[in-house]
């Protein structure tokens, strides 16, 4: 049973719709859901930062619901109606052109919540594009391919913008990809067995480079990474082995490292996904605390939110984080008129109700004052 540990208090400041889209988002023309609990970070009277907007645990929250008919209760067409199709167990996330992508391991394929058209839809692809354990994804912003990190089966899947199998790639390395990240650069994929970075290039899908130089007594190495963020600058790599974000250049060159394992704040018990935003602040989620702590470029921590689960807003087993400025138009509905909407913060939960939380970062508007503030 998912034991309760208290309310997590901030400190201080601190989405296959099989076919891309050729416009930008206009936003649904009904809300996502229903009325959301109002949560904030930090809690008053603490200045907020941070607002739970809205949650996703099942195609019910997206799809339009209609009414059943005759013939379709006479053939059995009613349960998914009623239940909806429900989201698994998510890990990874990724949010393109109105779309959100999730891993699911328990689906063994991904959810493709398409926000502009109000659709759901399992994407779990048959033959050479066939996914076993898919852990985390990434859309290139360029030309909208997918690329799956699949640990199990040993590969990053490659996927064109309409769901075709395009490549895949990493077995002769012997992988077992658990993050992936595309740049101009190329692809840049998280390896848990080898215990690097591995960068392969866009076309041929050869490996170019691996990460860290470093040796193995050395600070820098990595023990068990996990999850990867690439900034222009810097590379950031979740060592879930050595309870450790640790900062690279993008030549592999070790910086720092942020955090370090124990229960006191800044510090980690089970750190996973990872966030850059534009200020170079870092999202780190750790699934002992379930929340996500936030540090800046330097590494000091600036505040958390989330929080053992409790309701709306709160998390459960959280997995993955992800920071957007593009798609703010579909959630500004369920901002408070009293906040401007700065960006998106989305984090999945591997368990709960709420299998996709989305926050996002707010700033008082003029003439008007947040608690705290």
């Amino acid at each position: 049973m998912h034991s309760k540990r208290g309310k997590a208090i901030a400190l201080s400041v601190g989405l296959l719709s099989l076919v891309t889209a050729s416009c930008g988002p206009k936003g649904p023309t009904q809300p996502l859901s229903t009325a959301e609990p109002f949560v904030v970070f930090p809690a008053p009277p603490d200045s907020t930062r941070i607002q739970f907007l809205t949650r996703f645990g099942s195609s019910l929250d997206i799809v339009e619901q209609r009414s059943t008919s005759f013939w379709q209760s006479l053939i059995g067409e009613t349960e998914e109606a009623e239940k909806g199709k429900p989201i698994l167990k998510p890990y990874g996330i990724a949010l393109h052109a109105g779309r959100i992508y999730v891993c699911d391991t328990a689906l063994g394929g991904i959810e493709v919540i398409d926000l502009e058209n109000r659709s759901f839809e399992y994407f779990q692809p048959r033959g050479l594009g066939q996914l076993q354990k898919p852990i985390n994804c990434f859309v290139d912003q360029g030309d909208g391919r997918l690329y799956v990190a699949d640990v199990e089966r040993g590969q990053v899947v490659v996927f064109d913008a309409t769901g075709r199998y395009v490549n895949s790639f990493g077995s002769e390395e012997g992988l077992r990809p658990t993050d992936v990240f595309v740049d101009a650069a190329g692809v840049w994929v998280c390896d848990i067995a080898g215990q690097s970075v591995r960068l392969y290039d866009k076309t041929a899908f050869r490996l170019s480079a691996t990460y860290p130089n470093t040796g193995p007594d050395e600070p820098g190495r990595l023990y068990n990474p996990t999850n990867i963020f690439v900034t222009p600058e810097r590379l950031y790599v979740s060592d879930f082995g050595d309870f450790k974000v640790k900062v690279y250049t993008r030549d592999g060159e070790y910086l720092s490292s942020v955090g370090s394992y124990g229960t006191s704040l800044g510090q980690f018990a089970r750190p996973k996904g990872i966030a850059v935003d534009s200020a170079d602040n870092l999202y780190v989620v750790d699934a002992g605390f379930e929340n996500v702590q936030m540090f800046d470029r330097d590494g000091s921590l600036l505040m958390f939110f989330g929080g053992p689960y409790e309701g709306p807003g709160y998390m459960w087993l959280p997995a993955k984080v992800i920071v957007d400025y593009d798609n703010l138009d579909y959630f500004r509905q369920f901002v408070h008129e009293s906040f401007q909407l700065k960006y998106l913060i989305l984090v999945t939960n591997q368990y709960g109700p709420d299998k996709i939380s989305v926050y996002g970062f707010v700033e008082p508007r003029q003439g008007q004052t947040i608690a705290g503030n």
